[in-house]
Formats: structure tokens, sequence, C-alpha cells
């Protein structure tokens, strides 16, 4: 177990609050690129997005027309990602909460529900709770990584989860859900000193069919 992982479990709140607050407002105004591959055909709707960082995702929904709530569990993270939607001129359709997931959860129902690199622990819970606010022909997206870009601050030794894990962690009546991605997909990573690498995301895109609730 890596040190970074085990001082995270063990203050969620704090560790990512020193986190934020030691680093730089400004962000890459860019999307993930998993989420602007598999959401950018959808109509748009209601969106949550679970660890919403600065704001990129979160910004690229509201410009694509969705309404979105945005979660951290970082006030200043919070702060951060809403300073940028106000720059951005989308302000209006974010809501941005903070949320300890594993504690309190948004309510309602979402047309989309979407983390990406979740460290939520034990996320597990957090994820059967987001697959139980989505709307009947909604989408839920995990992105999680599947390999470690050679600038991570992981440990050189971190497991990661396989998508088909991340989908048997739901505890879903799969007869409920189409999967639309369901493994890993490759993508090129920027580092913070301009690196490029070939990096593997582990995607977990499934959309409800069945009743919500």
């Amino acid at each position: 177990m890596g040190s970074w992982i085990e001082e995270m479990r063990a203050d969620q709140a704090g560790f990512w609050e020193a986190r934020y607050s030691s680093g730089s407002p400004a962000s890459s105004g860019r999307p993930g690129e998993m989420l602007r591959r598999f959401v950018e055909p959808l109509a748009p709707g209601r969106a949550l997005e679970l660890g919403c960082g600065k704001g990129d995702d979160a910004v690229w929904l509201a410009g694509q027309g969705w309404t979105v709530t945005a979660v951290e569990i970082s006030q200043t993270a919070l702060d951060y990602a809403a300073a940028n939607a106000a720059k951005a001129g989308v302000a209006d359709r974010i809501a941005f909460e903070r949320h300890d997931l594993t504690q309190t959860f948004p309510e309602g129902l979402y047309d989309l529900i979407a983390a990406s690199f979740l460290a939520a622990h034990p996320r597990e819970a957090v994820f059967q709770r987001a697959a139980q606010a989505v709307a009947r022909g909604g989408h839920l997206l995990i992105v999680d990584h599947g390999s470690r870009a050679p600038w991570s601050w992981s440990d050189e030794d971190a497991q990661f989860p396989t998508a088909e894990e991340t989908l048997a962690s739901l505890l879903v009546n799969e007869g409920d859900w189409e999967r639309v991605q369901v493994g890993g997909m490759e993508r090129i990573a920027n580092g913070p000193d301009g690196q490029t690498a070939t990096v593997l995301d582990n995607v977990t895109l499934l959309r409800r069919v069945g009743n919500a609730g």
C-alpha cells in the first residue's frame, strides 16, 4: 500500500485540502479525453460529476449544454473550479457542492454521472450510490487509471482496478444496464512539464435501460 494512499485514507478531507491549497489555481482548460469521447455524442441533460477538481470537466459539460452538479471534498478545489467556470462564462449552469462522498451524496436523479480517477475510499460504496442515482436512459461513466504515467506521484507498484472489477463492484442487475464500454482504452497523456506518454485508462460506461431507483 503506497504511503500517500495510507495518508489519504486516514484523513481524506485534510489530504485533498492540503494538496489543492499547496497547488496552483490554474487549470488545463481541457476535459478528460474519455469524457469528451463518450459524452460529446449524447444529448445534454442533467449531469453529476464526482470529484470535479479544478473544474475542467464540469466547465466543458456546461459548455456542451449540460446542467451540472460538480462535487469535491476540498473547498479550495471548489473555489478554484467556480472561478474557472466564471471565467468560461458557464457559472450559471454549474452548482458546486462540497461532499465527502463516503458520507453524503447529492440528491436527485441524473442523465449522466461521471467520475474520473476518483480516489474516495471506500469507493465501491460511492459508485453503488452513483448507480442508484442514474435516471432511466442515463449513463454512468467511471474512468480509472489502467497504467502509471512516468511522471505520476503514485507508487511504481500501484495496482489499478480493471473495468470488469469496477462493474462487478457496482452490484447492479446487469439486465437493467447496457454495456457501452467496459475495458481498457489507450490515450496520449500530457505531463506537467510538457512530457507525453501513452497510458491506459480503464473505462466503465453503462447506460441504464431498466427503472431507476
